[in-house]
């Protein structure tokens, strides 16, 4: 990256980490239970809803507890239930026609990531009817407050329920982009553990190792604060002491509940501090290839790590230490290298691959292009990266062929 783009990329982050204190960022408010969303929209006098899930929730019958719940309180249910792993413009097109056709009041996003972001969409849709989404990528753009937005996760790892992102396919070109807006943010989260009993190991895995990269990336980026690096630690913390038994036994409430826990906190940290190269370089990978955001974060994490070397050793000996990794009479440079060895050990152990065969080696040049645009300027990372440099990472996430 030349020396001007630097100081504009630079510039930039200064600016928006100088203006966190004053923008406009909430935090949704936390329910535990289904009793406690149906009492919440009575007391609301709302009467119908709109929940944006996916055929895996709905087959497992997983809103039966909420639909029973919101039907004492005599709260209708709709549900649209065709979101795919990696929302498109047109699920959120379909489920906002069924919204107003249904004469719907509120907005629950019921599922991982993708189904939580699709109604965000939505959501800021509803709000400007007259503008597309294409028009609403990037930074603030909606504008407009959207209708009520619950999140119910049900897995844990996107912190989609805390931040004003919402990431979507176009369904036509496949591009992924991402809409940042302060209106975004839930105006509650349902923090249930029982939700997340009994996910497959797969699933819990590479949600669990997303959460982890959003604390990871928001702490050793250049524009944290007291609380976004508090929020950052305990959530790393909270992941390396949970994770693998969240995965070991799927019937672990305490190990889920705190997998919540780390998650949201995670989401806390990344939606003030941003996020970082690891990314934007799995947002390319997800949109071309339809590849889960959290097993491509998962495998990319390592390397980014790796490359950013010795301008992160103190940052990620912070994390370690603080997790419980190691021990304080480590060295900087030693911390952060056995971070990443405890790091990849874990992948090892819950079966994530080293690389990502599907990429193409004559997509590259395009992909890295696309990584570059979104993160530079917008993600205030250690260190700045251009096409060339990120174009080395897909090379080596790909693998021999």
């Amino acid at each position: 990256m030349n020396i001007f783009k630097k100081m504009y990329c630079r510039t930039f982050q200064t600016i928006f980490k100088w203006a966190i204190p004053i923008l406009p960022y909430s935090q949704p408010k936390i329910l535990q239970n289904m009793q406690e969303l149906a009492s919440m929209l009575n007391e609301k006098n709302i009467k119908k809803v709109l929940v944006v899930t996916d055929k895996g929730i709905s087959s497992l019958g997983l809103t039966k507890d909420m639909e029973e719940s919101l039907a004492n309180q005599n709260i209708e249910v709709c549900i649209y239930d065709d979101t795919v792993a990696n929302p498109t413009s047109d699920n959120v097109e379909d489920a906002r026609v069924m919204y107003i056709e249904q004469g719907c009041e509120a907005l629950i996003g019921f599922g991982g990531g993708s189904a939580i972001d699709c109604a965000k969409a939505v959501g800021a849709r509803i709000a400007r009817p007259k503008k597309t989404l294409t028009k609403m990528k990037g930074l603030l753009k909606v504008g407009r407050k959207l209708p009520l937005l619950i999140a119910v996760p049900t897995t844990a790892g996107t912190g989609s329920e805390t931040t004003l992102a919402s990431v979507i396919v176009d369904a036509q070109t496949r591009h992924k982009y991402t809409i940042n807006d302060f209106n975004l943010i839930p105006s509650y989260a349902v923090l249930d553990a029982t939700l997340t009993e009994g996910l497959p190991q797969s699933i819990t895995a590479s949600t669990g190792i997303d959460a982890l990269t959003h604390a990871v990336e928001a702490y050793i980026g250049r524009s944290t604060t007291k609380e976004t690096r508090g929020n950052a630690l305990e959530a790393t913390k909270l992941i390396f002491e949970n994770l693998l038994d969240a995965y070991d036994n799927g019937s672990n409430l305490l190990a889920r509940d705190n997998m919540l826990r780390a998650s949201y906190m995670a989401g806390l940290a990344f939606t003030k501090s941003y996020v970082g190269y690891v990314h934007a370089i799995s947002h390319s990978l997800s949109g071309k290839y339809n590849l889960a955001h959290g097993y491509t974060n998962a495998v990319i994490l390592p390397y980014v790590l790796k490359k950013y070397d010795r301008a992160i050793y103190k940052k990620l000996w912070e994390l370690g230490s603080y997790a419980g990794l190691f021990g304080e009479e480590v060295s900087f440079e030693e911390g952060a290298k056995l971070f990443i060895y405890k790091l990849e050990d874990m992948l090892r152990y819950m079966n994530i691959g080293k690389y990502i065969p599907q990429i193409q080696k004559e997509d590259i040049s395009e992909l890295a292009e696309k990584a570059e645009k979104e993160a530079n300027p917008l993600y205030p990372v250690p260190i700045l990266w251009g096409k060339e440099e990120l174009a080395k990472i897909y090379y080596e996430v790909k693998g021999n062929d």
